[in-house]
Formats: structure tokens, sequence, C-alpha cells
């Protein structure tokens, strides 16, 4: 198996030392370089880098630079998503945004491990794990997620959180690590 093979199989692979995965990095950064510098009024050339670095042009998606991705092609957007400035998709194994997700500035989606033992981890090993996000989620500022976690629909992460374990749907995390705080009555009166 090749190095991105591994990696896509969520297997232990050389995420520092492989070419392949070095050149992909590199193409996703030059692709970020001109997505970065581009204004979001020119509409026509946004969609095009969607199209390059994500393999797809989802329908509605906003994104305000900065923005950082390792690879971007594994990345997939649903439609009416919006991404705050500053945000980071460390995508080494699928991160999957459903519908109408907001995510405020700073948050971070971390799909790659490192080994506990340095000698593995001086080797340049790491491992993947999916990030799968529902639709109607909204994500405060600085919120992390960390590899492998499934997030529900229609929850609301909290500015800060730490998200180490899956979230059911209609649930408002908090904390470090987050924890719910409670169930979203998604039929009740507006909240002040």
């Amino acid at each position: 198996m090749t190095e991105k093979e591994k990696m896509m199989a969520g297997m232990w692979y050389d995420a520092n030392n492989n070419q392949e995965l070095i050149e992909h990095r590199l193409k996703a950064q030059e692709l970020l370089l001109k997505f970065n510098q581009t204004p979001l009024r020119d509409g026509k050339e946004i969609h095009a880098l969607y199209k390059q670095l994500f393999n797809d042009d989802p329908e509605a998606l906003t994104i305000m630079s900065p923005l950082t991705v390792d690879y971007g092609y594994n990345i997939s957007f649903g439609k009416n998503v919006f991404v705050n400035a500053s945000c980071y998709f460390m995508d080494g194994a699928k991160i999957t945004i459903g519908d109408n997700v907001f995510i405020g500035p700073y948050c971070g989606f971390y799909t790659a491990s490192h080994p506990l033992a340095y000698k593995y981890r001086n080797q340049g090993l790491e491992k993947a794990s999916p990030i799968t996000v529902g639709d109607n989620c909204w994500f405060g500022a600085n919120v992390s997620v960390m590899p492998g976690v499934k997030i529900g629909n229609s929850c609301v992460m909290g500015a800060g959180s730490v998200v180490t374990k899956d979230v059911p749907d209609n649930c408002l995390v908090a904390g470090v690590p987050a924890k719910v705080i409670k169930v979203i009555d998604q039929d009740g009166e507006l909240e002040d």
C-alpha cells in the first residue's frame, strides 16, 4: 500500500517524509495562497478555487480568509455552509460538513493523531480518523473537533469547546472536554 492509501484506510502512515503526500500538501498550500488573496466579491474566481481545492463547488458555500487545510480533497461541504476566518481543516481523513452549518472563527477540525511513543512520532507516523458534522450545526469561536468525532444534526458547540466524543442530535455542548449541557428543543420558543 502507498502511504496515501494507508492514510485513507485509517492506518499508521508516514505523513512527514512521503514525497507524494508532501506534494499534495504543497499543491493545497499554493491554492490556499491564491484563495486567501482573492476578494470574496470575485465569485467566479472563488468558485474556481473551491473546485480545485475541494474537487467540488458546493451550493452557497462561503469561506472567509484566511483558510488552512492540509489537502483539501478530503473535505466535503453541504449546501449553505459558512466558515468564518482563520479556520483549519486537518484533512488527513475525510471531513464531512452537512447542510446549513455555521462555523465560527478560529475553529479547527483535526483528523490526525500521533503515537504516544516518541520513537514512532519521530519517524513521522500519524493516523487519521474521519470527522462528520450533521446538518444545521453551529460552532462558536475557537472550537476544536478531535479525530473520529461524529456530531449529530442540529447541534451547537459552545465557544472554546474541545469536542473529543460523539455528540447526539439536538445537543448544546461546551467545555474542555466538551460535555452535553442540554438537549435543544427545536420546536420551543426563541431563547434570549
